[in-house]
């Protein structure tokens, strides 16, 4: 097994990547129709760790439907728990669409004690009934990968559940048992 270091800037520098690059295609902050975040603080160092949340709501299918569902989740964080913006680093609807919510490399509120060093991705719906869809996994595994790449994510980071770090039911039962799926097949 060949093992590649290169840290972000050796690989913009050079335009080497040692892995295959999937696209992977994310809703931005404008397209979805975000309000601009009241602060941001950047993260020090690529995150060590990837917590896996539910929303705990309907699911959604359509792009239409999972927008709107972002724009609610991003208001119900900033007004009524007075987070500086949506709480999660990315959300993906049950079609298999991202949505960048704090994005790479910016701390999120998703996990209290412990988003310093971790990426909050929250699948849109509630799994402790349902499952999450091949293509919700299959885009969550792209953009983990693509975090890698980028030098966000170290490559032997760590997957958690929401319950794993805070008494809750979340991410939900059935998505729990798909989660450790998710960092498989890593460089």
């Amino acid at each position: 097994m060949l093992h590649v270091n290169m840290d972000k800037e050796d690989t913009r520098r050079s335009g080497y990547c040692p892995f295959e690059r999937q696209e992977v295609n994310i809703t931005s902050r404008s397209d979805w129709g975000a309000m601009d975040p009241r602060r941001k603080k950047e993260m020090s160092e690529p995150a060590k760790r990837v917590v896996i949340h539910h929303t705990a709501i309907r699911n959604c299918a359509t792009a239409q439907d999972c927008m709107e569902q972002v724009i609610r989740i991003q208001k119900m964080h900033v007004r009524d728990r007075d987070f500086d913006d949506i709480g999660y680093s990315f959300l993906v609807g049950q079609n298999g669409m991202l949505y960048e919510g704090r994005g790479w490399g910016i701390v999120g509120a998703h996990s209290k004690g412990h988003n310093l060093d971790s990426v909050g991705i929250a699948f849109m719906g509630n799994f402790n009934d349902d499952v999450p869809t091949s293509a919700a996994l299959s885009s969550v595994k792209r953009l983990l990968q693509d975090g890698v790449l980028q030098g966000f994510l170290i490559s032997n980071y760590t997957i958690l559940g929401h319950r794993d770090l805070a008494s809750t039911e979340c991410p939900g039962n059935k998505l729990y048992s798909e989660i450790q799926r998710l960092g498989s097949d890593r460089e």
